[in-house]
């Protein structure tokens, strides 16, 4: 594997890969900047408009209703890995469940609508069902395993905490209008982008990175036909890789005509759609090392299970 990075990086000049990662790098950082204060800003929206009793009442830990409701709320939200993290913010300060929120975490960048409606075309209708039934099923058992481990104590909680609000002459000596709804959504939406801003440049450096050198056959070298163990190969090239599923499905017709598997595909897709190196660092503001690394461990675990999985039934 590392022999044929080597080659390529010798065929190539620096020059270009540089250029090319410095422009994916402006188009990543400007794409997640975007959407992270869009979502942030409405996230807290929301918050303001519904209690956080009522969020925790519908995704709550202690009843099965709410790993499914979790799950239901990932399947059709359109987000990739790192979109989805002010979501899981606002979860988190809202107090629901660690469990349904995490089940959201994994659910919500491998299923939504659009995937599932580019799937169907390419890969059938069989195919797209037991994909959407194991990422739907392996979320939900994912995260009650690490509700029930007592995981949640790896959340760092500085970043959760709640700003006091001043109100009244207690805050000074003159008193203030209360700010409107949108005024505070848009505070919390500054506060928390400032917050995480270090994390996103370094982290859309690093995905712009791994973009701009990685090899284009270096998938079709590492999983082909002629790797045994093609399909972890599969899952650990994904994860590192900042990259949507509904991005890779175009893909596929050309992997499959080059010998790849369709369980090497698949757990290419899931590891690159549930995770990838920009999410983990970001996610690193929120956890521990030991909630991060079972993160990835999940996702990871997945993708290898589904990978043998789809090249036991449809090989």
């Amino acid at each position: 594997m590392f022999d044929q990075l080597q080659n390529y990086l010798n065929t190539i000049p620096l020059n270009e890969m540089l250029q090319e990662s410095f422009w994916m790098f402006i188009q990543l950082f400007t794409e997640l900047s975007i959407l992270f204060l869009i979502i942030s800003f409405l996230v807290a929206l929301l918050r303001q408009k519904l209690p956080d009793s009522k969020i925790r009442n519908i995704l709550g830990g202690q009843k099965g209703r709410g790993y499914l409701t979790a799950a239901l709320l990932g399947s059709i939200t359109p987000f990739c890995s790192c979109s989805s993290i002010p979501v899981l913010v606002g979860l988190l300060k809202a107090r629901a469940g660690f469990g349904p929120t995490m089940t959201f975490l994994f659910t919500s960048p491998l299923l939504n609508p659009l995937v599932i409606a580019l799937f169907i075309p390419v890969l059938g209708w069989q195919v797209t069902a037991l994909y959407a039934l194991l990422a739907f099923s392996v979320s939900v058992l994912a995260g009650l395993t690490l509700n029930t481990l007592g995981f949640e104590r790896f959340i760092k909680s500085e970043l959760l905490e709640e700003k006091p609000k001043c109100c009244g002459s207690s805050c000074g000596a003159q008193p203030q209008a209360t700010p409107t709804i949108w005024q505070t959504a848009g505070r919390e939406t500054w506060d928390m982008f400032k917050q995480m801003f270090p994390y996103m440049f370094v982290a859309m450096i690093i995905g712009a990175g791994v973009h701009g050198f990685l090899p284009a056959d270096f998938f079709t070298e590492v999983a082909g036909p002629q790797n045994p163990a093609a399909i972890p190969a599969a899952a650990l090239i994904g994860i590192p890789l900042y990259m949507r599923v509904s991005t890779l499905l175009p893909l596929v017709s050309a992997f499959l005509a080059k010998g790849v598997s369709l369980g090497a595909i698949m757990a290419l897709a899931i590891g690159s759609g549930g995770a990838s190196l920009p999410e983990a660092i970001l996610l690193h503001k929120l956890f521990y090392w030991p909630l991060l690394s079972a993160f990835l461990l999940v996702v990871f675990t997945m993708a290898v299970l589904s990978g043998f999985t789809f090249n036991f039934l449809f090989t």
